[in-house]
């Protein structure tokens, strides 16, 4: 079952073209003046300037088909020539039904399914996530959710940074403070030991403090480049050694992902690819897409009809190595074998534009995949109250696990003023808690445009009024405990009948729910369900305010529709909150 606004285009459509005109021309949407009308259709005035007509003659031909249309109550013609359309009670009625009865709530399917891998961007290993780490995580997790509820079979990758310098910093800083290790005894021939020499806590240690060294002294960069070439050519000990290093960064970011709310399918890194780059370093030599120039490899990705420079792609340095080019190429033929994806989305900071620009192009021209099957998702960047990319008081990146505990301190310290949740246990108040901590930290992230910049306000976003993630929850928890009276009262949903206007909108927004997905998917652009669900929140307020339900003296049936109204809200609200990763409570 399609939405209304679909419905009624392709039946005004069918109406242009029965007079002679484009089918296009019948597109409806939304009401700009939803107190004037519940859809409009602005093509009168496109058609008049391809027919040379007046538009309000055109619209006064179209208007009278348009309301004989069985789902259409009413049709008006404004303005210059604008169709002002109303729709029956009962078409609104039904569409109230079927998200009570549909899995996905109104939501709708892809007509076509694909195969998507979703590639998050990764972090580095021996690095903790930070907080810029954040925006990556929670929208690319927020597409995942979306693409595989429309039906696409998605497969998400948070390919980290684990085959660079920075492994052999590391491996040469835990040599020279362990040096009686045996990952370093080259004729070491045993098991290598099962638990790792190093914590986190060392990793976080120990790189910035090999990376000041290799920075002062020219012989320590030079040691940690060779033991990077070793580790990538294959010696065992140093292989042993970096499984560590990567095994110990994957437990500290599977935490901080656990408590986001957020999962992979697969935990691959840029070493997936090494195996692969000889294969295309020779091949793309054989067949002269790349070429020398300067004594390094590339393949030349500019266009004429460019308007910057764009860098050709490096294949080998001048030294012969290999860099991020090669393995993202590495990358991308080892995913068109395995998984076969129809499409990829690379969730990565804006910045990395020109970097995915010049991969997808190569990529291309290489025959390994096309460059309208890979997308840079890009985003703005998430800054403090002074307008600067967010940081600790002392200037420092912030640790994302510090983040969320400054979001789970501050939702406390709110849920405490509010009085909310004063009579439950302490196990369901921190429940609570947390939820509304990550409610406000993701509706505030993904309630903006994905490519904007954005100030993130924790006293602002944990708020229970306002645009706000804990305003949503309240939202849903109202109705919840709407439902559990209900119940109390042997009170149960029953025919939908929608009489006042703030019923009528209810439904109409209820009925937005398949646009705002479609539109969110097509554009990759998660505000535009966070949109959806606090319109729909808003839209409730109203109908809560006006249209009471279990008041005494409201008639039985108009009680039973109502709830029934109620719990369509309820069901199409939790889903969409899923849709950006926010689950919500029973009660507050």
């Amino acid at each position: 079952m399609t939405d209304i606004a679909n419905e009624l285009s392709s039946a005004v459509g069918d109406i242009f073209e029965g007079f002679g005109l484009e089918k296009k021309l019948g597109q409806v949407r939304r009401a700009d003046r939803p107190d004037l009308a519940d859809y409009q259709c602005n093509g009168a005035m496109a058609a008049a300037k391809a027919a040379k007509r007046n538009p309000r003659e055109i619209a006064g031909e179209v208007a009278p088909k348009i309301e004989a249309l069985e789902m259409v109550e009413s049709v008006d013609v404004a303005g210059p020539g604008f169709l002002n359309i109303k729709v029956s009670a009962d078409t609104l009625q039904k569409r109230v039904a079927f998200v009570l009865s549909d899995e996905q709530a109104g939501g709708g399917k892809v007509e076509t399914s694909r195969s998507v891998m979703m590639d998050f961007g990764g972090w580095n290993v021996a690095k903790p996530m930070h907080i810029g780490h954040l925006r990556s995580t929670i929208i690319g997790d927020s597409l995942q959710r979306l693409f595989r509820f429309l039906g696409d079979d998605v497969t998400s990758d948070v390919h980290l940074g684990d085959w660079g310098l920075q492994m052999g910093l590391l491996i040469t800083e835990v040599q020279e403070e362990q040096p009686d290790l045996p990952y370093f005894d080259v004729d070491f021939e045993g098991d290598y030991p099962a638990e790792s020499p190093v914590s986190m806590a060392d990793l976080e240690r120990l790189y910035p403090q090999a990376s000041g060294k290799a920075k002062e002294d020219e012989s320590k960069k030079e040691a940690a480049r060779a033991a990077t070439a070793e580790l990538q050519a294959g010696r065992r000990g140093y292989r042993a050694l970096w499984k560590h290093f990567c095994k110990v960064t994957q437990v500290g970011l599977e935490r901080e992902c656990g408590d986001l709310g957020v999962k992979f399918d697969l935990w691959k890194g840029e070493s997936d690819a090494n195996t692969l780059i000889p294969e295309i370093v020779e091949d793309l030599k054989s067949r002269e897409v790349a070429e020398l120039d300067d004594g390094a490899w590339i393949i030349r990705v500019e266009r004429e009809e460019d308007k910057k420079d764009v860098p050709p792609f490096m294949l080998l340095n001048s030294q012969g190595a290999v860099g991020y080019h090669a393995t993202d190429m590495g990358t991308i033929l080892d995913r068109k074998r395995e998984n076969k994806p129809d499409l990829t989305l690379y969730v990565v900071d804006a910045r990395q534009a020109l970097h995915f620009e010049q991969v997808f192009r190569a990529a291309e021209i290489a025959g390994y995949e096309k460059e309208a099957a890979l997308e840079h998702i890009g985003f703005g960047t998430m800054n403090g109250k002074d307008g600067k990319p967010f940081k600790t008081r002392e200037g420092g990146v912030l640790k994302l696990h510090d983040f969320i505990q400054q979001a789970k301190d501050k939702a406390i310290e709110r849920l405490a003023e509010t009085g909310m949740g004063e009579d439950f246990s302490a196990e369901e108040r921190a429940d609570i808690a947390d939820k509304v901590a990550l409610a406000a930290i993701k509706f505030a992230d993904l309630s903006n445009v994905r490519t904007k910049n954005y100030v993130f306000d924790l006293d602002q976003f944990v708020a229970f009024e306002g645009k706000t993630g804990p305003y949503l929850l309240y939202a849903a928890v109202r109705v919840k405990s709407l439902m559990r009276r209900a119940k109390e009262e042997g009170i149960k949903a029953g025919e939908i009948n929608l009489e006042l206007k703030e019923e009528r909108a209810l439904a109409l927004q209820l009925d937005a729910f398949e646009g705002a997905l479609k539109l969110a998917y097509a554009n990759r652009t998660p505000h535009g369900i966070c949109d959806h669900v606090y319109n729909l929140a808003q839209a409730f307020s109203s109908f809560w305010t006006n249209a009471p339900i279990l008041k005494e003296g409201v008639p039985a049936d108009v009680k039973a529709s109502r709830l029934a109204l109620a719990q369509a809200t309820l069901k199409q609200l939790e889903t969409g909150l899923s849709l950006i990763g926010i689950e919500t409570p029973e009660r507050m």
